[in-house]
Formats: C-alpha cells, sequence, structure tokens
C-alpha cells in the first residue's frame, strides 16, 4: 500500500509575513493619499494615481480599500490616530463635568490645529460627495454624543440638548477653522472656544 504524502500546512510565518506585507501595502497608500490630497486635492486623487505613488497595483487597492470613500475614511482615522484623538478616552473619564469639557475642547483642538489644510480639504470633500459626506457627520454625531454626556454630568435640569448642542457646535473643526483664521493664532482660537464652551456649561446659562 503506497502512503498517502499528506500536504503540509502552510507554516505560520508565512501568513505573518503576508500580513506584514498588507499592513505595509495600506501604510504607503494611505501615505499616498495624505500627498496627494495634500498637494493636488480630491479630484486628482484616483485609485490609479495611489497605485502608483504608492507602488502597488490597482487591484491592490482596490482589495484593501474597495472605494475612494473608504480610503479617505481610513486616512481620517489615521490623521485622527496622529492627532490625538485616541484622548477622547480620558476625556470621558475625568472626575467632574468641568473637567471632562475641558479635555474635551483640548482634545478637538488640539486634533483641528494638527494638520488643518488638510482637514479643511477633507471635510470639503464630504460637502460634494455624499458617502464622504456620510463618515463625517457620523464622526460628528459622535462628538454631540459626547458633549450631551458632558452635559448630563453637570446635572443641568434643562436644556440639555440645546446646550450640547451649543457645545457641539464650539467645537467644530469649522467653528475653530474660522476662528483661527481670523484671530491669525490657532492657541487663542482654542482658548476662545473653551471660555465660550464653559459659558454654555454653566448654571448661570440655564437660569438665562
Amino acid at each position: 500500500m503506497v502512503p498517502v504524502k499528506l500536504q503540509e500546512p502552510k507554516r505560520p510565518y508565512e501568513l505573518g509575513r503576508r500580513l506584514e506585507q498588507m499592513d505595509h501595502n495600506r501604510a504607503a497608500i494611505l501615505t499616498a493619499a495624505k500627498a496627494q490630497l495634500a498637494a493636488n486635492g480630491y479630484r486628482q486623487l484616483t485609485m490609479a494615481s495611489l497605485a502608483a505613488e504608492s507602488g502597488v497595483t490597482r487591484q491592490t487597492v482596490h482589495n484593501l480599500f474597495g472605494t475612494k470613500a473608504a480610503v479617505l475614511e481610513a486616512l481620517f482615522d489615521l490623521l485622527a490616530l496622529e492627532g490625538g484623538l485616541g484622548s477622547m478616552r480620558d476625556a470621558m473619564t475625568q472626575p467632574s463635568a468641568e473637567a471632562m469639557l475641558e479635555r474635551f475642547v483640548e482634545v478637538f483642538c488640539r486634533f483641528w490645529m494638527s494638520n488643518r489644510v488638510l482637514i479643511r480639504r477633507i471635510h470639503g470633500i464630504g460637502a460634494i460627495d455624499p458617502e464622504f459626506g456620510a463618515v463625517i457627520e457620523a464622526r460628528n454625531k459622535r462628538r454631540l454624543m459626547a458633549a450631551t454626556r458632558i452635559v448630563s454630568r453637570s446635572g443641568a435640569d434643562s436644556a440639555v440638548e440645546q446646550k450640547a448642542s451649543t457645545i457641539a457646535a464650539l467645537s467644530s473643526f469649522e467653528f475653530f477653522d474660522a476662528l483661527a483664521d481670523n484671530l491669525r493664532d490657532e492657541r487663542a482660537a482654542a482658548t476662545i472656544v473653551l471660555e465660550l464652551a464653559r459659558a454654555v456649561l454653566s448654571p448661570a446659562a440655564e437660569r438665562a
């Protein structure tokens, strides 16, 4: 009887190499997207141009992301990570509503300052591209949810939704960007955003 030769299973390190290569390709594509968006804008950004600049095939770009909107979403996530938005968990665990608000505003203003030109372009894309606009809107809703949690923590008896919406608007990129442009000073803009948000949260604002 001739013994059956069993096929050896793929070695774990082979899978590891493929995963490592996938991560490398993904990082290269996002680096290319960041550079192209900053230099040429949205319309010049294509799957083909991303493939050419990142040194992968067009099919690889499609396999890893699927659509151009998905590339932009992943890039926005990367910018958020690089800009310190991961600190929001810390902001939401502060011991008081006032401390939560201060950290909340600090985290978002620092993120907006981290790459204002590129973030401005990304938000502009959201205004003209419905698919990516939904991505931006989902993030805005999460910011509103965080603002609502802060207001609720303050013990406000009324106008919780109104206060939370106002704080969310004050901490938005659009408000910060316009204020920083007018003042020509990002740090001064961040200080004013915090002062205005504190005024909204204060008991005096509820009695007014």
